[in-house]
């Protein structure tokens, strides 16, 4: 039972091995298995025979095609060899016409070489130029001039030289122009319309009393987004309603936009204050409460002082005046002693003197307090700063500058409150001082009046 097992084995293996398509259905037995296997080796032998037959006859028309093939070779290799003679024989031509075209051109040569760099250098000169705002495609005729001359060797054109020249001749010349141009304007916004350009030389662009800016990569003029103080707008605003022929004040650029762009990065007041932190907040709160402060007691005081002294010249005594009140201490005790009259003069001074010296000590402190914030405002900065040091190391400045800053920017704060502060104290406090030493003066003179009269009545 197991050797036939084997043989059926084997024989599906010989029927893997050379079967043929036409077999369809497995065998049923033996005998089948090897007539198919018979068949299918017939079949082979068959196929075999026809390969071989192919590959002879392909073999004859190879011989064909290879005598064919060295035959090309050969007439390629002799068409190579006429070729390179030609071309040996097309460069010295050229060397002989290129020496004849150098002793034509003499020092023309020069002019045109001279010609190619002016063309090259001047190209990215017109191209960012605030003139090709209004004179387009200048950089483009440029450039393809320097490429013509540079890479094809051709030599320019008597149209092309004038029309360099001419361009030129009118950048030179435009330089010294102010003109008014229409020319479409992209707003801060980002809306396009159309506005009335002034051009300034090659200086400026001005519209609608604001600064512009050309884009040479999109060729687009723009408003900037951020003016310079409001000194350079009201010149340019100025310039905008000025009619022509008319002379104007107005500040250029000589950079063609450097210092621009340095003046409109120049923070503001109120960012100078921002760059101080809390600090510089309070102390700006500080110094705003010093100014109302001293407002009040420098205004209340002269105006006490202005009728203090049209008191003192009265003979018409009104309470509504420190003067008049001490005044009136004396009219309503006509027989009092001298030295009652004295302590009763002094007292109505004491009265007087809280109203006259009222927030001067005040502002004294506030000026004190806020050249300590300052100090404090200095050692938060520099706090930040090493702590950026200490992060980040010394390598880009600009991790520090926001530290630097706020110290510098808090002890610039606190020394402005500080010094007006101080300023005004001693102000106030002159003015003070000036009418107690009237209320002063009028009560020593009161007290010598009635010692002098009771004196008279002594000696009557």
């Amino acid at each position: 039972m197991k050797q036939p097992s084997i043989i059926a084995a084997l024989a599906m293996c010989l029927v893997c091995t050379f079967s043929t398509p036409i077999m369809a259905e497995p065998a049923a037995n033996l005998e089948q298995l090897l007539d198919m296997v018979r068949q299918g080796k017939v079949a082979e032998i068959k196929e075999h025979k026809a390969r071989e037959a192919r590959f002879v006859k392909e073999k004859s028309n190879q011989q064909q095609l290879l005598a064919e093939a060295k035959q090309a070779l050969a007439a390629a290799e002799k068409r190579s060899e006429q070729l390179e003679t030609k071309f040996e024989a097309n460069e010295q031509e050229i060397v002989t016409l290129q020496d004849a075209l150098d002793k034509r051109l003499g020092s023309l040569k020069e002019l045109f070489g001279v010609l190619q760099q002016v063309a090259g250098d001047t190209t990215s000169q017109f191209e960012t130029s605030i003139t090709s705002a209004q004179f387009e495609n200048r950089g483009k005729f440029l450039t393809e001039l320097a490429q013509k001359m540079g890479t094809s060797s051709q030599l320019a054109s008597i149209e092309e030289i004038e029309r360099l020249w001419f361009e030129l001749q009118r950048e030179k010349t435009e330089s010294g122009n102010v003109v008014k141009f229409a020319h479409p304007v992209v707003s801060a916004s980002g809306e396009q319309q159309q506005a009335e350009v002034i051009r300034v030389g090659t200086f400026n662009l001005v519209a609608d009393g604001r600064y512009l800016k050309y884009d040479s990569d999109t060729g687009k003029v723009a408003e900037l987004v951020r003016q310079p103080s409001g000194r350079f707008v009201s010149i340019a605003e100025t310039l905008t309603n000025t009619p022509p022929g008319q002379l104007v004040e107005f500040g250029l650029d000589p950079s063609r936009g450097t210092l621009l762009s340095a003046l409109i990065k120049e923070p503001n007041v109120r960012e100078r204050v921002e760059q101080g932190g809390l600090v510089g907040y309070i102390i700006v709160g500080v110094g705003i409460v010093s100014l109302l402060l001293a407002l009040e007691r420098i205004i209340s005081l002269t105006l006490t002082r202005a009728k203090v002294r049209a008191q003192a010249k009265s003979d018409k005594i009104s309470e509504s005046n420190p003067l008049g009140r001490v005044l009136s201490v004396h009219e309503k005790t006509p027989k009092m002693d001298p030295d009652t009259l004295e302590l009763k003069l002094a007292e109505a001074i004491i009265k007087e003197k809280p109203k006259l010296e009222r927030f001067i000590p005040l502002l004294k402190i506030i000026a004190v307090a806020a050249t300590l914030l300052g100090l404090l405002g200095t050692v938060i900065g520099m706090i930040v700063t090493f702590q950026s040091i200490t992060l980040f190391g010394t390598g880009d400045p600009k991790l520090m500058a926001g530290g630097i800053s706020q110290a510098l920017i808090t002890t610039v704060l606190g020394l402005l409150v500080a010094l007006p502060t101080l300023f005004f104290h001693s102000i106030a406090n002159s003015i003070a001082k000036n009418v107690l030493h009237i209320l002063e003066e009028q009560s020593a003179g009161l007290i010598a009046e009635r010692m002098e009269h009771e004196h008279d009545v002594r000696t009557a």
